[in-house]
């Protein structure tokens, strides 16, 4: 976006070609709504609102029945024993605009109104940003809190933190959902792998939330061949078939076929579907860089199991993005003004989401976009 002062000389009617640059900026609006519209979507199903620099989050009780005696006295338990806390980020982040009152005077509303258009997509992208980098960064951060440092988690990374057990599946501090491949294409096994790790947690359809992977078209056009019992890339036979959603290009069946079981969606909470495999709704995302996927838990928009708390300020009236008035002139605030928006990230739930490089050796390491 381009610095200083709208002045005017910046006011143009028409293209060189003699098209009204009212038209063009109208277009230029729409097409960016657009744009915001499918970023909001992905926020909303990784996030949960927070309004608390630092939340309890309980962990899963693992207490189990005991054999009873005659005489006995059995022991008792309470829930919620196992809580952790989580911290979170908080930063403010601001943009001004400034206009002379001679451009004003010449510009036309959608003019102005573009310069509004281009600070609500600075402000979506770079929250959506932030939210990324909080899914795919594997180090735990600090947050300085009233005066005292907090953690701010990242997923399971091996940092000591021992997952609760789930029935007879146990774990210890170096589990990480931090994963790489093992070779230089994506395969079957990588995608049953993610899927394995969220039931062992407990995780899944069966706890009323949807696994859902996000990854680039180029992991997506590899993940539409799985077959079951068919091998793929780096000879891994896949357990199940991709299907693929309502919404995907015709196919024609050269033999006798049918479906055992339900087609996914052609949407999912707003978002095209590409096809499942496993039960792991698949969604084409060019956000995410090639060479990765990042796998999710979710119970919906915003819903309380999504991985990734967004703090936002605990006072309402500062939440979301604000214009305020600049310091040139009160009766004319749209001169000069200001827009500020504060907000924070960190993982809630440390065992929902798993992030995974597609690579051949190596540690794993953040997209670059990302890191």
């Amino acid at each position: 976006m381009a610095k200083g002062y709208s002045t005017l000389g910046d006011v143009l009617t028409k293209t060189a070609d003699g098209r009204d640059l009212n038209e063009i900026w109208n277009e230029f609006q729409n097409v960016i709504g657009i744009h915001n519209e499918r970023r909001n979507k992905i926020v909303d199903l990784l996030t949960y609102p927070v309004h608390n620099p630092i939340e309890d989050v309980v962990q899963a009780n693992t207490d189990d029945f005991e054999l009873a005696s005659e005489f006995g006295v059995p022991k008792s338990i309470r829930t919620g024993a196992n809580v952790f806390q989580m911290g979170f980020s908080f930063d403010w982040y601001d943009v001004a605009t400034r206009f002379t009152w001679q451009y004003l005077s010449e510009a036309s509303a959608a003019q102005v109104e573009s310069v509004h258009a281009s600070v609500l997509e600075a402000d979506n992208r770079k929250l959506f940003n932030e939210v990324m980098k909080t899914a795919f960064n594997n180090k735990n951060r600090e947050a300085s809190i009233k005066n005292r440092n907090y953690t701010v988690y990242a997923m399971y990374n091996g940092d000591g933190t021992v997952p609760p057990p789930v029935g007879p599946n146990k774990f210890d501090g170096t589990y990480t959902h931090y994963l790489v491949s093992g070779a230089d294409a994506i395969d079957s096994g990588d995608i049953e792998d993610i899927i394995d790790r969220f039931k062992k947690l407990g995780l899944g359809s069966n706890t009323g939330t949807q696994t859902v992977i996000l990854a680039n078209s180029r992991e997506v056009n590899a993940i539409r061949r799985f077959r079951a019992n068919v091998t793929n890339a780096n000879n891994a036979v896949a357990l199940y078939d991709f299907i693929p959603g309502p919404s995907a290009p015709a196919q024609l069946l050269t033999t006798p076929a049918g479906l055992l079981g339900t087609q996914p969606p052609n949407e999912f909470q707003g978002l095209p579907v590409a096809g499942s495999y496993g039960g792991a709704i698949i969604i084409e995302e060019d956000y995410i860089p090639a060479g990765y996927v990042f796998a999710f838990v979710t119970g919906g928009a915003s819903a309380i199991n999504n991985p990734i708390g967004l703090r936002e300020h605990q006072n309402a009236e500062l939440r979301g993005l604000k214009l305020m008035a600049g310091d040139r002139s009160a009766d004319y605030p749209l001169i000069n003004s200001n827009y500020i928006h504060g907000f924070g990230t960190g993982v809630r739930h440390r065992g929902n989401g798993i992030a995974m490089k597609i690579a051949a050796t190596g540690a794993y390491t953040p997209p670059e976009v990302y890191s």
